[in-house]
């Protein structure tokens, strides 16, 4: 017996009694969670402090106000998105009612990672309430703090019958994943993403893959120096290099690396001052595993700015490294540590032909006071999201989709977006039971006449054609 079929069974029990439906209890539910985040401030903070030494300025950033941001979004909008949206209707369906009705999965699991660990299990978890589905969620093992804390408190705040959290290891999930679930919401590496895919498709269950990869930051040399090194310096050493959207790699010419190189030695030291390891705002690696991993990668290009390491402590500084070279094992995966390569090249024509040949990622960054030469890096280049002239901040923004495409995942969410993830869109025609003289047009036996009636009562006209009789 799989350890986790009653469970299952049991939310799927009281999905199907209609309990999450109405809009009263999905609102119940997020002010629930609205008031988890405010009465568990302080011990998110603790938690996320010894999991990733986070300053609490980034928790209360990308942790706590972020997703305070969608649960205060999705209670504003919820009776709008939820309302049956009326489509257009062609002549043959003119007296009848056509809708699009928002329904709820029903069962769903969310499976979160350790580098926001509040952040990518909530955020989900407010679209799936939204929507009106029983949730599992699943946080990561390796920030054991917080998992433990979303373990022992969250299931205080919310409804027991309609939501459980489940903790252990891979071994958990890959028992947790046997049950049919009906939307899996995975946030974690492309290795991990393609097992998880592997275990949906045993039950043909959709499924949004949230991923990461090695996103691209153009540095033009028409550009600000300074500011663009105090943009990317933030971006690349916030939660020590922790985050799947930061710039992984700085691409521009021979000329302007020398001429940013002094600018990001200036922003470190203002921000970390001169020993960055006694600095209270530079957070740690999560393991002593992946400590090793990001070591490792020190060896590759000239190590311009930092290098140095405390394995006891998990600490890598903010590092730089110049004239890196594209078959070097820093470029061959997804840094996830506070390195920041820097490959040269030619041009912009150049830098875009480099992009392009390697996998699409989740962002990409383009940093120059020519305004054509950002829309022009946009428009030739695929990426998840984009930024230009600056790094992360398209994730404030509810009114933005964010999601990968390829490599980096698929599926998008955040604001509506997020509610629309967890719900079906339920096709719906409501006809009426009379006038069945116009019905009669469809009935055998078939004529050219009838047949001629309901294509033209059914036909779908282009626009600004003109029909000379």
């Amino acid at each position: 017996m799989n350890p986790y079929a009653g469970l299952v069974d049991c939310l799927r029990a009281t999905w199907l009694t209609g309990k999450t439906r109405p809009v009263e209890y999905r609102r119940e539910q997020l002010e629930a969670l609205g008031r988890f985040l405010d009465e568990r401030k302080q011990d998110i903070i603790n938690a996320l402090h010894q999991d990733l030494r986070k300053p609490p300025f980034e928790t209360e950033l990308s942790e706590l106000s972020l997703t305070r941001n969608e649960v205060n979004c999705a209670l504003n909008n919820l009776c709008c998105w939820m309302k049956d949206e009326c489509v257009h209707k062609n002549l043959a369906t003119k007296l009848d009612c056509a809708f699009i009705r928002k329904d709820p999965f029903g069962v769903v699991v969310i499976i979160a990672t350790y580098n926001y660990p509040i952040n990518l299990a909530l955020i989900p978890l407010v679209g799936a309430i939204a929507a009106g589905n029983c949730v599992i969620l699943k946080p990561s093992e390796l920030s054991t703090c917080t998992e433990r804390l979303l373990a022992d408190t969250l299931p205080c705040y919310l409804d027991p019958d309609t939501f459980a959290v489940v903790t252990g290891s891979h071994e958990e999930t890959g028992q947790l994943l046997k049950n049919k679930f009906d939307y899996i919401f995975f946030t974690g590496s492309p290795r991990v993403g393609k097992i998880i895919m592997a275990a949906a498709v045993e039950h043909l269950t959709p499924l949004t893959l949230e991923l990461g990869g090695k996103n691209p930051c153009y540095v033009d040399k028409c550009c600000n120096f300074q500011n663009a090194a105090n943009r990317i310096v933030w971006a690349k050493y916030f939660n020590a290099g922790q985050t799947c959207i930061a710039p992984d790699y700085v691409i521009c010419t021979v000329e302007t690396q020398e001429r940013l190189m002094p600018c990001l030695r200036q922003a470190i030291r203002e921000f970390y001052g001169c020993f960055p390891q006694d600095s209270a705002d530079f957070g740690r690696l999560i393991n002593d595993k992946h400590f090793r991993r990001v070591r490792a990668l020190l060896d590759c290009g000239r190590l311009a700015i930092g290098g140095e390491t405390d394995e006891c402590d998990r600490y890598v500084a903010p590092t730089v490294l110049a004239d890196v070279k594209p078959w070097e094992p820093v470029m061959q995966e997804e840094v996830f540590g506070p390195i920041l390569p820097i490959v040269t090249v030619g041009d912009l024509d150049e830098a875009i032909a480099f992009i392009n040949c390697r996998e699409r990622p989740l962002s990409a960054y383009a940093f120059s006071c020519d305004c054509k030469v950002v829309n022009r890096f946009l428009d030739c280049t695929s990426s998840g999201g984009f930024c230009g002239n600056d790094c992360l901040m398209q994730t404030t923004l509810v009114s933005l989709p964010f999601g990968g495409i390829g490599n980096s995942g698929f599926g998008k969410y955040h604001g509506k977006f997020t509610f629309d993830t967890f719900s079906h869109h339920r096709g719906c025609l409501h006809r009426c039971m009379g006038l069945e003289t116009i019905n009669q047009l469809r009935y055998p036996p078939y004529t050219e006449h009838n047949l001629g009636l309901l294509l033209t009562s059914t036909e779908v006209k282009r626009k600004g054609m003109c029909t000379l009789l």
